[in-house]
């Protein structure tokens, strides 16, 4: 396997670090989607990335899907190439850590799709985010009727998705696209420094928390309660259980050390 160019995957003091690094502004061909897939799976199986950042540089997060590998497609290669486009974003959104997506410039088309795929977005207050897709004839096509959708609601999505708009910081965050706006230079520090809060954190347990948020809200409230159930009930084969509840009896809460076992 030859070594990726245009993503790369470094790990730091428990943060993991997926970075977009097509210049100018990240465009997604089929080599990145390809590269990030790989970085998505390999993250997911370190041990020693205890959260992640999705992070596109100071320039741009990801300002969409490569039109020019997409126009001559036919139908059949469309239904085949979007099906593999939405298995890659699900690698990502299934990474089982908590996710954070550090956007700066543009987010747009399969940009902010990929962005919806995090947790937590923080935005450079600057940066501008959208689904265009409408503009080129077509819709979203990776997730982002069914992510966004989710995210701030059927109408809202509707609007942005219909006009095809480009949306400022600003907007993003009252539409709740986004969950924090910080000056452009200070962006993916400020992303580090949401993910630091976990890289001690008790690791099954906030991976059975994703795992319990992210399905249950696919299905109905009595499945995702017994989503839940099994989830909350699973935690008590692990390590850091047993540390976390003997040093909330022994210190208070908010002091554990784990494990991450």
């Amino acid at each position: 396997m030859s070594a990726p160019e245009l993503v790369r995957l470094t790990v730091a003091d428990g943060i993991g670090t997926i970075r977009l690094d097509r210049p100018k502004v990240n465009v997604l061909n089929v080599q990145l989607m390809t590269e990030l897939r790989e970085a998505a799976a390999a993250v997911a199986e370190d041990d020693a990335a205890r959260a992640v950042v999705l992070y596109g540089g100071q320039r741009a997060f990801a300002a969409g899907v490569d039109i020019t590998e997409m126009k001559d497609l036919t139908y059949p290669e469309m239904l085949k190439r979007s099906g593999w486009m939405q298995d890659v974003f699900k690698e990502v959104a299934r990474i089982p850590k908590p996710v954070v997506a550090a956007v700066t410039g543009y987010a747009l088309g399969g940009g902010c799709e990929l962005a919806l795929c995090a947790d937590h977005r923080i935005a450079a207050d600057d940066a501008q985010l959208g689904q265009p897709e409408v503009l080129l004839g077509v819709i979203p096509g990776a997730g982002g009727t069914q992510r966004l959708t989710r995210l701030i609601g059927t109408s809202r999505a509707k609007d942005l998705i219909y006009t095809g708009r480009f949306v400022k910081a600003d907007e993003a965050l009252t539409l709740g696209l986004v969950d924090r706006v910080v000056p452009a230079a200070s962006v993916y520090d400020e992303a580090c420094a949401w993910a630091a809060q976990f890289a001690r954190g008790p690791a099954l347990a906030l991976r059975a928390a994703k795992v319990a948020i992210d399905r249950g809200i696919e299905t109905d409230l009595d499945t995702g309660i017994e989503i839940e159930r099994q989830e909350f009930a699973a935690l008590f084969a692990t390590e850091d259980r047993a540390t976390g509840m003997r040093s909330f009896i022994t210190n208070g809460p908010g002091r554990a050390s784990f494990s991450g076992r």
